[in-house]
């Protein structure tokens, strides 16, 4: 692939083909089981709760992120979160900054919402990079006993608050498509 300027906008509906084949392409043997929650999770974004941000070039669509609105069980009450999931980039131009970017343009949204969390399942290794931490070091806890701790993680956004801790509990969406933790296999 030639290297050409990324640009970064909101998902539009005719985009829904592209965003299905790079989901494919992403994620392997994976790709059917993301790309159909991908699909699915558009319902809670064109109903205002979340976000589905696409990077691009002259040759299309490289990236996508969707953030999804989810709820945090916090002890004096339910709080409005978001969940990160999936964040895909075209093997072709991964490390060049392109997964790194929508993430950070997604958090930059989020904050001037006044959403205080951002969580996700995914690499420590290279999440930190992009300043997620341990949820278990904050507080708080992992929907599911199948998410591995390391990989439980929260971006702290402006409007957190100390007694913001508590158990996230993801949207139905995510545990209708087993999309939640790890399977053993075989069992």
């Amino acid at each position: 692939m030639r290297q050409h300027q990324v640009s970064h906008r909101p998902e539009q509906p005719g985009d829904r083909p592209a965003v299905r084949k790079l989901h494919l392409r992403t994620f392997g043997e994976h790709g059917r089981a993301v790309a159909d929650l991908a699909e699915d999770l558009r319902a809670h974004v064109d109903a205002g709760h979340g976000l589905s941000l696409l990077a691009e070039t002259d040759d299309g669509v490289v990236g996508h992120v969707v953030l999804t609105h989810a709820l945090l069980d916090a002890p004096r009450r339910l709080v409005s979160v978001r969940v990160l999931s999936p964040l895909a980039v075209l093997p072709t131009v991964q490390r060049r900054g392109i997964g790194r970017a929508l993430v950070a343009a997604v958090l930059q949204h989020e904050s001037t919402r006044a959403v205080p969390l951002v969580f996700l399942e995914g690499d420590p290794g290279y999440y930190a990079r992009l300043g997620f931490q341990p949820g278990g070091a904050h507080g708080f806890r992992r929907p599911s006993l199948r998410i591995p701790q390391a990989a439980f993680q929260v971006f702290l956004l402006p409007s957190h608050e100390p007694w913001m801790t508590g158990t996230l509990i993801y949207p139905e969406v995510f545990w209708r498509h087993d999309a939640v933790g790890l399977r053993t296999p075989g069992t």
